[in-house]
């Protein structure tokens, strides 16, 4: 008689509670399949669900040796980037942000080709120790209010910046307005008269 029912435990420390890191390893996991078993397979909250109601004995015996040989890859597969946003609950440009500044340590990268685009996207993964690291410290709060003190350490930078440009501005427009001294007028009463006069010859 065929066991159409066959269920694993999937750890939290493997999801991080994360509905988006279980639908990618939903998707990991079927991709090992045959194409027209992959939908018999299922992550659920806690567990890994392989219902095949219709399925030959033989045939869903070698499909669970399959899930069951793949499982122990997950505690260790990387976190992608969409992933670490959902856990950490970050927006795409922190991430950025943050993994170029050097806080988020990236594990590398992975390169895949996405349907419907014509070039391969490149992009950064995460280990899930890191990951898990970061989100039981709260660390991201932390970042967050650094990033607001750096933010307002700047504004004040640029205002001051901007004010020396202005001032140094308005001290070029002063000097260009000042007389020549050696074209002001002497204000000497009867000094055309003495120039006239050739005393000066």
């Amino acid at each position: 008689m065929a066991r159409p029912l066959a269920e694993w435990h999937l750890p939290s420390s493997v999801t991080l509670g994360s509905s988006v890191r279980a639908r990618g390893i939903e998707r990991e996991i079927r991709r090992r399949l045959p194409w027209s078993t992959r939908k018999s397979l299922t992550v659920e909250t806690g567990k890994v669900v392989l219902h095949m109601p219709d399925a030959e004995a033989a045939e869903f015996d070698a499909l669970s040796a399959i899930v069951g040989d793949v499982l122990p890859e997950f505690a260790t597969l990387p976190i992608l980037p969409s992933e670490a946003e959902d856990i950490l609950s970050i927006s795409s440009r922190e991430r950025h942000k943050w993994l170029d500044d050097g806080c988020l340590q990236s594990a590398g990268t992975k390169t895949v080709k996405l349907r419907g685009r014509a070039k391969a996207v490149t992009f950064h993964v995460f280990t899930p120790g890191f990951i898990e690291h970061v989100l039981d410290t709260g660390l991201p709060e932390i970042w967050r209010e650094e990033d607001i003190v750096t933010a307002a350490e700047n504004r004040r930078r640029a205002a001051g910046k901007a004010a020396l440009t202005r001032a140094g501005k308005r001290s070029a427009k002063s000097r260009k307005a000042a007389p020549d001294p050696d074209e002001q007028e002497t204000g000497l009463d009867g000094w055309e008269e003495f120039e006239a006069e050739g005393l000066l010859r």
